[in-house]
């Protein structure tokens, strides 16, 4: 761990965070990102990294130009060491069962291709575009047979339809942990992975808002699959995500068809047998020659969010989460407002506010330097640990003036 983040984080002391606390200790560990006057709200899309992140990559970077070729040994560690971390975040028996990929999306498409036949597919009309696409995409050139469940009024989804839904029939169940658009955890997915393995299917586990967020445990949850990344909570910005397969779904003699290079017995050596002789477990599912980068620029933000404990920023969130919503003036309810959700252990990260204008908002937010982002009928607002109590003072009395300019 990075010397500065370990001195900062033991320099809290124990027991709940305090804002104080975190502008005197962890703050000075972000002063790249802190040194715009904006207010960021925008941490459940694209979370802030640490000043360390620049000399992760320079470290990487500095292996090119120093080892050239020589360079894989070391960055292959740091691929191992980008697969522990998140093994450790996620609850996760092993290392192996991580398989790092540059998109949440290509974890589905590896899970897709392995399925033998034409996959029976159940998942939610909730889940985030790319995996909607995807999906719809494998449905519309016949690869797969999809089924979708609806949400209800207040656009939440409910593990008892999907159960329905596999009582149908299925081979495969998509779903997310935390819904991207509303904030909703979708709770008992232990008991929705039972009902899918006592019926022969498997259920992925979408996980992109729920990591760093809230405890995961992958292991008492019981999925197959699981997909996430590090853009995010996790503050390791594009590219550096990962599929998870279990140890009983490795074991199950599933094959990839999304494999490489890099998946072979001994990568270096050059034999080339057929078919490819590939390594055991998650390893077979490796492809092709990898973004090296992307490991080294997900280290801070990991090792960030391990180190705080995701109990703890999880407690501090909640902490935020609650006043946001009571800042909220009652006048702003007869100026559009439909509905207000979050800041409930019921909700990931970010409050959601369901305004008929929502995608109009965020630009309007930004003149004022309010930085946010809308998803549908639904805008949306995400302090992180670093966000002062008086920036989000300043965030709701903007939108307060433009909802009322707008009457």
């Amino acid at each position: 761990m990075n010397a500065d983040l370990q001195q900062a984080v033991a320099a809290l002391g124990e027991g709940p965070l305090q804002e104080t606390a975190i502008q005197r200790h962890i703050a000075p560990l972000f002063s790249r990102v802190l040194a715009s006057d904006r207010v960021y709200l925008a941490n459940h899309s694209l979370g802030r990294p640490l000043d360390s992140m620049a000399e992760d990559v320079a470290e990487g970077t500095a292996l090119w130009y120093g080892k050239l070729g020589d360079a894989w040994d070391a960055w292959l560690d740091e691929r191992e060491a980008f697969r522990a971390r998140l093994a450790a975040l996620i609850g996760a028996p092993r290392a192996d069962c991580i398989v790092p990929k540059t998109a949440a999306g290509q974890g589905l498409r590896s899970v897709l291709n392995a399925l033998p036949a034409k996959p029976r597919v159940i998942s939610t009309r909730g889940e985030f575009d790319s995996i909607d696409v995807i999906l719809k995409q494998y449905a519309a050139l016949g690869r797969i047979d999809m089924r979708w469940i609806e949400p209800d009024a207040q656009d939440n989804f409910s593990i008892e339809h999907l159960i329905d839904a596999v009582g149908e029939g299925a081979d495969l169940v998509v779903v997310s942990q935390v819904m991207f658009m509303t904030g909703q955890i979708v709770e008992d997915l232990n008991t929705l992975a039972a009902a899918c393995h006592q019926r022969g299917a498997r259920l992925l586990v979408d996980s992109y808002h729920a990591i760093g967020v809230i405890p995961v445990d992958v292991g008492q949850m019981h999925s197959d699959f699981m997909i996430g990344g590090s853009y995010k909570y996790l503050r390791g910005g594009p590219g550096a995500c990962f599929l998870y397969i279990s140890p009983e779904a490795l074991e199950s003699g599933l094959r990839p068809l999304d494999t490489g290079w890099f998946a072979n017995s001994d990568t270096f050596a050059y034999q080339r047998p057929s078919p490819p002789a590939l390594k055991s477990g998650g390893d077979a599912f490796l492809e092709s020659t990898p973004p090296v980068l992307t490991w080294y620029q997900a280290r801070s933000g990991q090792e960030f969010t391990l180190a705080m404990g995701v109990e703890r920023l999880r407690a501090y969130s909640l902490k935020q989460l609650g006043p946001l919503r009571g800042y909220l003036p009652g006048l702003l309810l007869d100026a559009g407002i439909r509905a207000v959700i979050g800041g409930d252990a019921q909700h990931g990260a970010f409050l959601a506010i369901r305004l008929a204008n929502a995608m109009d908002l965020p630009a309007k937010l930004e003149r004022e330097g309010i930085v946010c982002d809308a998803r549908g009928e639904w805008l949306r607002l995400c302090p992180d640990c670093l966000t002062r109590d008086e920036e989000l003072h300043r965030a709701v009395a903007a939108l307060a003036k433009i909802l009322h300019e707008q009457k």
